[in-house]
């Protein structure tokens, strides 16, 4: 193997694939990247056996030829060289590397023994706008679980049906569903579990620009594979059922108030200094406006050897007067990956989930379950 490409691109490509290198495993080669002549371009690969990341980039090949290199050595010297061309030679199991004045060798393993990264085909297959999938992933992966106790709950629901796309998380205590659209719409409609860690790792590499990304489910829905220009990304997908979250989300509400989104979170911030002393805990209470007088949110929270907070915003009030308490985290997640300029939060009882939308928008809903509070 001899061919030469530029630090700049081979540092890229690096640090996509190296999202997928084993950190602990019991297979020495997973912590491994493949570096491979693929054609006129140079393609890396890594895999956990969870996820699989392959990447190519421009090269001028010489002599074909592949090996697998210690990712974070190889990945910490090319990131330290100027941005300048690198050549690099193949002996045997050694990889030879050289940029200007500065070479190294690195010793490496046969490309024979890496685990094949798998080729997804067949099953579900669809295109979806980039922008779009990154828009879905953003608003609902903070929702799945992150302790293994319930697998599916660590995953992200994925429902293809025709040309809408709806991707749910939850995680026991809150609930988000985004709808989207498919560029391609699906043969036959069905459902997979991604797990979330997946998702957040395709999500680094997305642009915001119109490309499509090509998914496709095996017809055994173990595997998907993402599928941008230069960049495959394979994950395995979590068996079980998927809670039906659609039961979880109320279809009425008793009281409705329309707030200003960015001034609802900087009251949530400040109410949570205090409510980190306080089990997290936040209080709202909303009442409702006379005449021209608008309604009004009053959100506090109070720990008791510290001291208590009050915050005070307008709101455009439907319905009756009511107070709720919610995990303040929990309400900062949901109203940081909005984008709408008002929020709407919906209510039934001080007992019952409560539902953040954004107003102007059907494409998203966010269910939280409420605390139980002593008012």
């Amino acid at each position: 193997m001899k061919l030469s490409c530029l630090q700049g691109n081979l540092s890229k490509g690096l640090s996509i694939v190296g999202r997928a290198v084993a950190t602990r495993s019991t297979l020495p080669i997973t912590q491994n990247v493949l570096i491979q002549t693929d054609g006129q371009r140079l393609k890396l690969a890594a895999t956990n056996l969870e996820i699989a990341i392959t990447c190519w980039v421009g090269a001028r090949i010489e002599n074909e030829g592949a090996i697998t290199i210690p990712a974070r050595l190889l990945t910490e010297f090319v990131n330290s060289l100027p941005n300048e061309r690198i050549d690099m030679s193949l002996s045997h199991r050694t990889l030879h590397l050289q940029c200007l004045r500065s070479e190294a060798r690195i010793n490496g393993l046969d490309a024979q023994d890496f685990p094949p990264i798998p080729m997804v085909t067949d099953g579900i297959a669809t295109k979806i706008d980039a922008g779009l999938l990154k828009e879905g992933i953003r608003q609902v992966t903070f929702a799945a679980a992150t302790e293994e106790t319930r697998p599916v709950l660590t995953g992200v629901h994925l429902d293809f049906n025709d040309d809408r796309l709806t991707m749910a998380a939850a995680d026991g205590f809150r609930l988000g569903v985004h709808y989207t659209s498919l560029s391609q719409p699906v043969k036959e409609k069905g459902a997979v579990i991604v797990p979330a860690r997946a998702l957040n790792e395709l999500n680094r590499f997305l642009g915001d620009q119109e490309e499509q990304v090509e998914i496709t489910v095996n017809q055994q829905k173990t595997q998907v594979m993402f599928k941008l220009k230069d960049i495959h990304m394979v994950s395995q997908l979590i068996q079980g059922n998927f809670p039906n979250y659609s039961q979880l989300i109320p279809q009425s509400y008793v009281t409705r108030a329309v707030i200003d989104r960015a001034e609802f979170a900087q009251s949530i911030k400040r109410a949570s200094i205090f409510a980190r002393d306080g089990s997290g805990i936040v209080r709202l209470e909303v009442s409702t406006g006379e005449g021209a007088t608008p309604g009004k949110m009053k959100i506090s929270s109070r720990a008791e050897e510290v001291g208590d907070n009050v915050n005070e915003i307008d709101a455009r009030v439907d319905g009756e007067p009511t107070r709720i308490a919610f995990n303040a985290r929990y309400l900062s997640d949901v109203l940081d990956v909005i984008e709408e300029k008002q929020v709407a939060l919906e209510t039934t009882t001080s007992s019952s989930p409560g539902v953040i939308r954004p107003v102007g928008s059907e494409k998203y809903v966010h269910v939280i379950m409420p605390m139980f509070v002593q008012w």
